[in-house]
Order: C-alpha cells, then sequence, then structure tokens
C-alpha cells in the first residue's frame, strides 16, 4: 500500500510552527481593532461566479490557478483564492451595503494551483483588511498606515519598502490604455507569449508582466502620470500628502498595477529583500467597481492583504508560551490524586504535563524533554502527610510544600 502523504503544494502546521502563525493572525485583530475593524468570516468556497467576476477572466488566478469543481448537485464551485470577492458577495448578500462604511478584516486559508516554492504554497493563508464605502483619500491613507502599523508590531516594518503608484479614474485609465497599447503594439515582436495575449483583451497586465523581454519593453512605455485626470492626480496627491504627514515613507514605482482587474486610483505593496524574489507581503489598492462589477450597487472600497507564510518567516513570535509545570505521581494513590491536582492548576492557569504511566526515571526524563520549569513528585507516603516535592529544574533545589498551598504557589509562579 502507498504511503499517505499531504498534497504538493500543502503543508502541515505543527505545534512548533504555530506560534509563528498565530502571532500574525493574532496581530491583525490587535491592529484591525484598534481602527475600528470587525472580523468576518466567509466561506472557504463560493459559486465560480463569485471570482470570475471580479477577478476578469484575463487574470492568472482565473485562467490557470482556481480550483474549480462541480459538487455532486452539479453547481460550479470554487476554492476561494483571495479573500475581497467573499467578503464582497457577503456584504450584498447580507444587506449591508445602506450601513456604509464598512470596516472588516480577516484571515484564514485561500488556494491557488501555482507551483510551489518558498512562501508560496497552493494551500495558503491570508490576512486583509477591507474599508467599502469610503470614496475620499482618507480611505487610502486609513488602510495603508494600518498596513504599517501591522509590519510596526510584528517587528519588521524596518525591513520593507512601500511602493505605491496610481492606475487614476475611468477616463485616466482609457486614455492610458489607448497609449499603451499603440505602444506595445509597435514593440509586438519583443513581447513574451502571454502578454501578446493580454495587450488587446488586459494590456494593463502587460505592465506586471515578470517576463526579462517583457520588461525591457516595459521600462520605456509610457507614464501613468501623463495620463491622469485633473481629479485622479488631486487625489493621489492627497493620499500621498496624508503618508507624509504620518511618517510613512514611500518610493514610486510607476509600473505597480496589481494583476487584478478591479483596481483603480491606489495600488501598493510592501516589499522586502530578506525572502528573495517572493518579496511582497502585504499588498492591495483601491477597486471602487467591484460592487458594480458583481451586480450590487456602485460602492467604492480599498483595502490589502497580506501572505501570513511569508510574514511568519519574517516576523518572531512576540509571546512565549508558559513553560509547563510536570507531574510527576509514584503508585496509585497518587496518580488518581494528581488527576484532581491537574485540573485545579489547570483552572489556575498553570500549564500542566501529567504522563500517562512510567517510573521516576522515565517521567523526570520526559519533564527534561518539554522542557518544564518544575516537577512535582508525590508518592503515596507524601499524599498521606498532605506534600508534595516541588523541584526546581533549572536550579536543581527541592521544596515541601503543602497540596493545599500548591495551586496559590505554582498558579503565583506560572500563572
Amino acid at each position: 500500500m502507498a504511503k499517505l502523504q499531504s498534497v504538493r503544494g500543502t503543508h502541515d502546521i505543527l505545534p512548533d510552527e504555530m506560534p509563528r502563525y498565530r502571532n500574525v493572525f493574532d496581530a491583525v485583530a490587535e491592529v484591525g481593532t484598534t481602527y475600528g475593524y470587525g472580523e468576518i468570516a466567509t466561506p472557504i468556497f463560493e459559486f465560480t461566479e463569485v471570482f470570475k467576476r471580479t477577478l476578469g477572466d484575463t487574470s492568472d488566478v482565473v485562467s490557470k490557478e482556481m480550483y474549480t469543481f462541480n459538487d455532486r448537485g452539479g453547481e460550479g464551485l470554487t476554492l476561494r483564492p483571495e479573500g475581497t470577492a467573499g467578503v464582497a458577495r457577503a456584504v450584498m448578500s447580507a444587506g449591508l451595503l445602506q450601513s456604509v462604511p464598512l470596516k472588516y478584516f480577516y484571515r484564514g486559508p485561500m488556494f491557488r494551483y501555482e507551483r510551489p516554492q518558498k512562501g508560496r504554497m497552493r494551500q495558503f493563508h491570508q490576512i486583509g483588511v477591507e474599508l467599502l464605502g469610503v470614496a475620499e483619500p482618507a480611505g487610502d491613507i486609513e488602510v495603508i498606515t494600518l498596513g504599517a502599523d501591522l509590519l510596526d508590531r510584528l517587528g519588521v516594518m524596518g525591513d520593507t519598502v512601500l511602493e505605491i503608484n496610481t492606475i487614476g479614474d475611468m477616463d485616466s485609465r482609457n486614455a492610458y490604455r489607448t497609449a499603451l497599447v499603440a505602444y506595445l503594439e509597435a514593440h509586438i515582436d519583443q513581447l513574451s507569449d502571454d502578454s501578446r495575449e493580454r495587450l488587446h483583451r488586459n494590456p494593463l497586465r502587460v505592465l506586471d508582466s515578470k517576463d526579462a523581454g517583457d520588461r525591457a519593453v516595459v521600462a520605456d512605455a509610457p507614464r501613468f502620470d501623463d495620463y491622469l485626470t485633473p481629479h485622479a492626480a488631486d487625489f493621489f496627491a492627497t493620499v500621498l500628502a496624508g503618508l507624509d504627514r504620518l511618517g510613512i515613507g514611500y518610493r514610486r514605482n510607476p509600473f505597480l498595477v496589481r494583476g487584478l482587474d478591479y483596481y483603480c486610483h491606489t495600488t501598493f505593496e510592501f516589499v522586502t529583500e530578506r525572502l528573495g524574489s517572493q518579496g511582497t507581503v502585504l499588498a492591495g489598492g483601491r477597486y471602487d467597481g467591484l460592487m458594480g462589477q458583481m451586480g450590487g450597487a456602485e460602492t467604492p472600497g480599498v483595502g490589502w492583504a497580506a501572505g501570513v507564510e511569508r510574514l511568519s518567516m519574517l516576523a518572531e513570535p512576540r509571546a512565549v508560551a508558559p513553560r509547563p509545570v510536570a507531574l510527576v505521581p509514584l503508585g496509585g494513590a497518587a496518580e488518581a490524586e494528581a488527576l484532581v491536582l491537574a485540573r485545579s492548576l489547570r483552572r489556575a492557569g498553570v500549564v500542566v504535563d501529567l504522563g500517562y504511566g512510567g517510573n521516576l526515571k522515565k517521567r523526570m526524563k520526559r519533564a527534561d524533554k518539554i522542557g518544564a520549569a518544575r516537577a512535582v513528585i508525590f508518592g503515596d507516603d507524601e499524599l498521606a502527610r498532605g506534600v508534595a516535592q516541588v523541584k526546581d529544574l533549572d536550579e536543581g533545589g527541592q521544596t515541601e510544600v503543602a497540596l493545599a498551598d500548591l495551586v496559590d504557589r505554582l498558579a503565583v509562579q506560572h500563572g
């Protein structure tokens, strides 16, 4: 029989690794809450149309990376490849658009059929925030600042750079699109097959191509700044002024367009050089056209998402789990009493390890293996006298403590 193993691109998060993930999950909740964002959890799978309508048929996510299947009832479903579309669908389903502004954060697994590599898995985890119903640049400033504060909370802000750009409003994009297509058509022989395919369906996608030949062509492409309407230019200038006022540094990247079709105005990424080629750790932008594209009322939106795997590689867990106390009962009566004592200690907040059997040597060896700070040793004789021996496993000293005082004593030391 073949040995069972995990699916390629998936990853078991074992207890030793979980604190790094939990640190990131907790950080978005802590920081998001201070900004008044509430947590939202959407289903892991949605009707496929939710993502096809929003991400665009020409995006890599839809054309190459989605896990799509028919269920037993013949419904076309897709495992969620990102969080924004699901949040937007949930808001419309619940009829919440009358209550804008809406402020949400989310955290959970996503799924994309990509080539597995460092920091990029087929089942991966994201955190993100969405701000709906705010058309003003203040919304962009808020979500970018929230992202910066999250990275600061994780201790990695100093290792990242904020890259930012604007792709303007609809009039700006239409004018720029015309100029870009004309430029790319003049260099079509130098473009990759993918970029040739995208040239007329979604030419902006050529700007974020990773192909070396495409990048050489794009280097001399028209700049968005030359095609911005006065409104779009003022909008972006206000965003930058807000970041300046808050002391959040940034670098203009004129070719930052993001890979999804519903973005407009501000696009941004926090990038790092510490993770090699997979340098983007948090990215987002404004998506004023999303709700209308999904069939709802036109509603402005702005948000970001961040990869938990990448952030967990950069950040050190803030809190270290408390070291356990090892209970070492010796004898039948002591074993029975240990069950009650262990529960009392745990309810007092003490982390307790209670072995399932073995002699004193075996139990003390396990206490050392799990990094216990103290061992509470008592046999039937100690139990008869109402005491236990508490051994300091760092210093080596041993103290006799009344069983009646044990919970209070250890709760102070370990709670």
